[in-house]
Formats: C-alpha cells, sequence, structure tokens
C-alpha cells in the first residue's frame, strides 16, 4: 500500500496532519453510494456546480455575517442588503460562480430576488436579535480511536451550565423520513466530536429548513452518541475494505436522480473509469476522506 500522505500544516483553527481522517460529508457519500465515494475521493471527478448551490453558499455567508452587526441592526434589511457585497465577494474568490447566475434561463434579478426570500424565511424561524452564537462556521476534530472525526458547523449556541445547540441551515425543503435520516447523521457526527472534544453532550440539534420555512429538532443522549460512533468506526472499516478489494460497488437510491455520474454508473449502463493508480493510498488519504468544507445545502 502506498503510504497515505498527510496535510498540510494547518493555519490556526484550522484542520491538523492527521494519518487517518473522515468528515460527515465523505461518509455520507459512502453511505449513499460508494461508487459515490470513490468518484469523489479516489478519482476526483469534477461535478458541475448549480446555480441552486451558489445561492445556498451566499445565503450561508450572509446568515454568518449578519451576527457581525450589534444586535438591534440585525434586521430583514440589514440582511438583504449583505446580498450583493457577499456575492461580490463570492464571486471575487471563485469567479466562475458568476456564470452559475442565468442558469436555466433565470435572470440575475430572480436569483438574488430568491435568495432574498430565503433570508426573509430565516427571520419567520428565528430571532437574530437574541441569538448571541458562541460560534459559526466552527472547525471541530476530534480523535476516535485513531481515526480524526473533522467538520465545520454553521452555529454553535451556548447557554450556562454548557448547554450546546448546533444549528445547521438548509436552504432547501425538510426531507421525507428517507432523507432526514442522512441530515441528522451529519448533526449527530457534529455532536459526537463536540462530546469527545469538551464532555459534553449537546442539549440540541437543529435544522433550519429556508426551502420551506420548517425547523426539525432532535435532542441527543450519550446512547445516540456512542452508537454514531459505533457506526463511524464501521463505516471506516467498510471504507478500508472497498480500498483494499477495488470493489466500489454503486447503491441504486432514488438520491441517484441528483448525482452527477449516471453516465459512468453501471447501474445506468456506464462503466467507471479504470482505478487510477495508487488507488488505495488515494481512497484513505485524510486530506481526501477527511476533506471538511462548510456546507451549503
Amino acid at each position: 500500500m502506498e503510504q497515505t500522505p498527510e496535510a498540510a500544516t494547518p493555519e490556526a483553527g484550522g484542520p491538523t496532519p492527521a494519518r487517518r481522517a473522515l468528515s460527515p460529508s465523505r461518509a455520507g457519500d459512502f453511505m449513499q453510494c460508494p461508487l459515490l465515494y470513490r468518484f469523489r475521493v479516489v478519482d476526483r471527478l469534477p461535478e458541475e456546480p448549480s446555480a441552486a448551490a451558489a445561492r445556498g453558499t451566499l445565503v450561508h455567508a450572509v446568515l454568518e455575517r449578519l451576527f457581525d452587526a450589534p444586535a438591534a441592526d440585525r434586521t430583514i434589511e440589514a440582511a438583504v442588503d449583505l446580498l450583493e457585497p457577499q456575492w461580490a465577494a463570492l464571486m471575487e474568490q471563485e469567479p466562475e460562480l458568476a456564470a452559475l447566475v442565468g442558469e436555466g434561463g433565470t435572470d440575475e434579478q430572480t436569483w438574488m430576488a430568491d435568495a432574498a426570500e430565503l433570508v426573509r424565511r430565516w427571520f419567520a424561524l428565528e430571532d437574530p436579535t437574541r441569538l448571541e452564537p458562541a460560534e459559526r462556521e466552527l472547525y471541530v476534530e476530534a480523535d476516535v480511536d485513531g481515526l480524526t472525526l473533522r467538520g465545520y458547523i454553521d452555529r454553535l449556541d451556548e447557554a450556562p451550565g454548557d448547554l450546546l445547540r448546533v444549528v445547521d441551515y438548509k436552504t432547501g425543503r425538510s426531507p421525507s423520513e428517507f432523507f432526514e435520516a442522512k441530515a441528522l447523521f451529519q448533526m449527530k457526527f457534529y455532536a459526537l466530536v463536540l462530546w469527545r472534544t469538551r464532555g459534553v453532550v449537546p442539549r440540541m440539534l437543529q435544522l433550519v429548513y429556508l426551502g420551506n420555512s420548517e425547523i426539525v429538532r432532535y435532542e441527543p443522549t450519550e446512547g445516540d452518541l456512542l452508537a454514531t460512533e459505533r457506526k463511524i468506526k464501521a463505516l471506516w472499516e467498510a471504507i478500508e475494505r472497498a480500498a483494499t478489494t477495488g470493489d466500489w460497488r454503486p447503491h441504486r437510491t432514488r438520491l441517484c436522480d441528483w448525482c452527477s455520474h449516471q453516465a459512468l454508473c453501471p447501474e445506468y449502463g456506464g462503466t467507471p473509469p479504470p482505478l487510477p493508480a495508487h488507488a488505495i493510498g488515494l481512497a484513505l488519504d485524510p486530506v481526501r476522506s477527511g476533506e471538511a468544507v462548510p456546507a451549503v445545502d
């Protein structure tokens, strides 16, 4: 087996070098479909960004930046006014985002109006003048028996008595029961990391769905988090087996409708590309398997 490369030395507050690592997004990929994990982690196949994803990135940025203002100034108008400068800042970082506006025949004015509507819906669900987040876009990581778990939390609220609330913004609609388990796994993943690093089980996990103005709340227990820890360990063992055997079999579900790689999937008559050299090392590379980026869905 090729020696697994280590992550680059991080900046303060960023990822630390790890021998084995897993993020909730990469764990979710493997649970959804081992072949999807291979395509994203081993092959690094490009995926076309979408206007919806770009809008999600923008709305997340606005909801984060709004808390820079004093509580009294966190109004709907102030939040909507942040859209244009935040979009300009995002395009400066990623100029290719500009091409997404107008995708599917939607003009920029309509696209921005849709983003503004998502921001307004948030105010009907939460009152930012009464919130003082302890952390925003918080990078977290914990070691679990030699496996580093890491990711980004949209917002962490803290109340006296070590009461923690983990908040995640979703710009889509609240999912059916079939899809909800995936979202809750991500939140339990974060809760497990916080428990292992702070010794406190978060009191509340909160998913804020702006697409249909709904909040999903879950109160985890130690038993929940122990079960999540066992599941994550089993997932990593399954990833190691798939890497060693080269058996990245597809798993067909309703989520396939949104997959960018149907043309290469055997379930749809396609043929995956040959495994690259050193595929085992690539599959288990902590930089790839532990890739932690702020969520924008």
